[in-house]
C-alpha cells in the first residue's frame, strides 16, 4: 500500500464525476446535476405508472452539469486556480 500522502494526493487530484467528491475533499468534480437526474427519473416513473411501456420510452441523456471546486484542497496542494476557472464553477468550497 502506498504511503498515506500519495493516496491523498491521488484522491485529491483525480477529477471525479460525482459532485459529492468535491465536498469530501477532492480537488474538483464535473458531473451531471443530481437534482435534474432525480426529476428525470420521477418523470419516467410517472409515465410508467400512467401506462406507458418502458420499452417505448426514449433514453435521455443529462443536459445540466455542475462544476465543483474545492479551494481548501487546492490550497493544501499548493495550487492556485485561475479566476476564469473559478468563475465557471457552480460551487466553490472555501
Amino acid at each position: 500500500m502506498p504511503p498515506q500522502p500519495v493516496v491523498y494526493l491521488a484522491y485529491a487530484l483525480y477529477p471525479y464525476s460525482y459532485s459529492e467528491y468535491g465536498d469530501a475533499g477532492g480537488l474538483m468534480s464535473y458531473a451531471s446535476s443530481n437534482i435534474e437526474l432525480f426529476r428525470g427519473t420521477a418523470n419516467y416513473v410517472d409515465k410508467i405508472l400512467s401506462g406507458a411501456k418502458p420499452a417505448d420510452l426514449p433514453v435521455e441523456q443529462p443536459t445540466k452539469f455542475e462544476l465543483v471546486i474545492n479551494l481548501k484542497t487546492a490550497k493544501a496542494l499548493g495550487l492556485t486556480l485561475p479566476q476564469s476557472v473559478l468563475g465557471r464553477a457552480d460551487q466553490v468550497i472555501e
